[in-house]
């Protein structure tokens, strides 16, 4: 077994590495909760856009302004689409990132338990140390009184 200020150290190290895990993990939530605003709110830009051609449809329209309709419309498309990519990335790495969590807290778990089964160890040997004294000492007593 590891001397316990070793297991200290790794301890550390380890709550280290999750606090720093964690906070890319943090990092990666906001970055995908952005997304999915942005993402909203291109959808409802594009909607308000598509029925406001709609209604300039209604009321007529001169060719020139349905095409720049229809353009705008169509960038606002392509711009729908590369933000599902960008979510899609920040999705990926967010997942990414919750398994890095979860992988440096089971160590971090891992190196507590070992420190704590030592510390129990070396709980039971004093005790163990204590008692024989114990026994050795009323013995000794014992001898002396006959």
């Amino acid at each position: 077994m590891a001397h316990p200020s070793a297991l200290d150290t790794l301890i550390d190290l380890a709550q280290c590495a999750s606090d720093a895990a964690a906070k890319r993990l943090g990092a990666a939530l906001k970055a995908v909760e952005d997304g999915e605003q942005k993402l909203q709110m291109l959808e409802g830009y594009r909607d308000d856009y598509v029925r406001k051609l709609d209604a300039a449809q209604v009321a007529g329209i001169t060719p020139f302004a349905y095409q720049n309709f229809v353009a705008f419309i169509g960038k606002l498309d392509v711009a729908l689409n590369g933000q599902r990519d960008v979510l899609k990335h920040a999705r990926n790495k967010a997942d990414f990132e919750k398994k890095a969590w979860q992988e440096s807290e089971r160590k971090r778990l891992s190196y507590r338990t070992l420190n704590e089964r030592a510390a129990q160890e070396a709980l039971h040997a004093e005790n163990k140390r204590d008692q024989k004294m114990m026994d050795d000492h009323a013995a000794r007593t014992a001898r002396a009184q006959r």
